[in-house]
């Protein structure tokens, strides 16, 4: 069975949101803070044989890019871009699949199909569904020391409550915190050990 795997820059309030659109004018809020430590941990990271399951956003912006800058991530070219989207189904940027109806059923039937996991970068919108829907696996996060206050984020109203546990982590010198999470069945719920005088 495939995993989905969401991969995300994110502040500390949550904000995963880095394109201009709706008037956020924070685009590039992450740049300041990557360093040759948080660098080797994305070089790696894109460096794995995925496939890519994307908002259609998120694919409008990497169809035009990607393709002219694919010696710094020459996987996005061959893996399969999985894009959820009810108004496209055709791109000249091949391999790609558009995923419209019901999108959580698609995606459980995709996660039963031979093939690599599944990454989710971005694609804030989708990432809701995921979530709502129990599809998330595991997400690589790497947390910014910075708060925007507004911007979409890792999480919206609606989330399941879920258990994860951290199976890697690292800061990085400028303080980027680089942490994968896996998860790890329900929440865990006690009391307070404090004993009594």
């Amino acid at each position: 069975m495939r995993k989905i795997i969401a991969a995300e820059f994110m502040t500390i309030d949550g904000v995963i949101q880095s394109s201009p659109e709706d008037g956020f004018k924070y685009e590039g809020w992450f740049f300041g803070y990557t360093d040759e430590e948080s660098g080797e941990v994305i070089q790696r990271r894109l460096g794995r044989e995925v496939d890519l399951l994307l908002g259609r956003k998120t694919f409008d912006i990497w169809e035009p890019y990607w393709p002219t800058h694919s010696n710094f991530w020459p996987n996005v070219m061959t893996a399969t871009k999985y894009v959820a989207s009810n108004t496209r189904d055709s791109s000249d940027w091949q391999p790609t699949v558009f995923l419209g109806g019901d999108l959580a059923e698609k995606v459980r039937g995709l996660k039963q199909t031979d093939g690599p996991d599944l990454y989710v970068f971005g694609s804030a919108d989708l990432l809701q569904t995921l979530f709502k829907n129990d599809l998330v696996d595991a997400m690589e996060l790497m947390i910014i020391p910075i708060t925007l206050g507004t911007g979409k984020r890792l999480f919206e109203s609606g989330t399941i409550p879920a258990s994860f546990k951290v199976t890697s982590s690292q800061v990085a010198p400028k303080g980027i915190i680089c942490v994968t999470y896996q998860r790890d069945g329900d929440v865990k719920t006690g009391a307070p050990q404090i004993s009594e005088d």
